[in-house]
Formats: C-alpha cells, sequence, structure tokens
C-alpha cells in the first residue's frame, strides 16, 4: 500500500463520513476522528460490496458505489452515536 492510496483513502473517508453524518437526523456524540474513522471503513466495505455487485468499476463516475459507501456511514455513525450515547 503507498502513500498515496492511504493519503486517498483518508480523504475520501473523509467526503462519505461526512455526507453520511449529514444523513443522520439529529445531533451525533461522536467526535469528527470517529466520523472519518467510520467514514475509511465505509468506503472500504462499500467499495468491496460495489465490487461484489459489479458495479464498482463504470464510465464516469461510480454513483452506485457513492451511494453505498455513503449509506454505509450513515448507519456506521448512526450505531456509534447510539452506543455512545448510552454511557
Amino acid at each position: 500500500m503507498e502513500i498515496s492510496s492511504i493519503i486517498s483513502a483518508i480523504v475520501i473517508g473523509l467526503i462519505v463520513g461526512v455526507l453520511g453524518r449529514l444523513l443522520v437526523p439529529g445531533r451525533q456524540s461522536i467526535g469528527v476522528l470517529w466520523t472519518i474513522v467510520v467514514g475509511i471503513v465505509a468506503a472500504l466495505l462499500g467499495s468491496a460490496i460495489a465490487q461484489g455487485l459489479g458495479v464498482a468499476d463504470t464510465a464516469g463516475v461510480d454513483w452506485i458505489e457513492w451511494l453505498i459507501q455513503i449509506g454505509l456511514a450513515a448507519v456506521g455513525v448512526s450505531l456509534l452515536s447510539r452506543g455512545r450515547a448510552r454511557r
């Protein structure tokens, strides 16, 4: 894994995490770093799911892959926020 791919994963994770966080209604009790972590995990899982469905490499922007990643990030932010709120 090259440094450029690590930086790309962080940037994409940040974008996916923030977009996923915007989809979750109400206030989330997690910080920015957790949002980035959730976004990175969602981006990696979303890419794997899109690859499995055969929609990862399309001509132009991979909208379906992005939607899967953002949806997973929203679920991740919601679960993490609920888990931290119970403490």
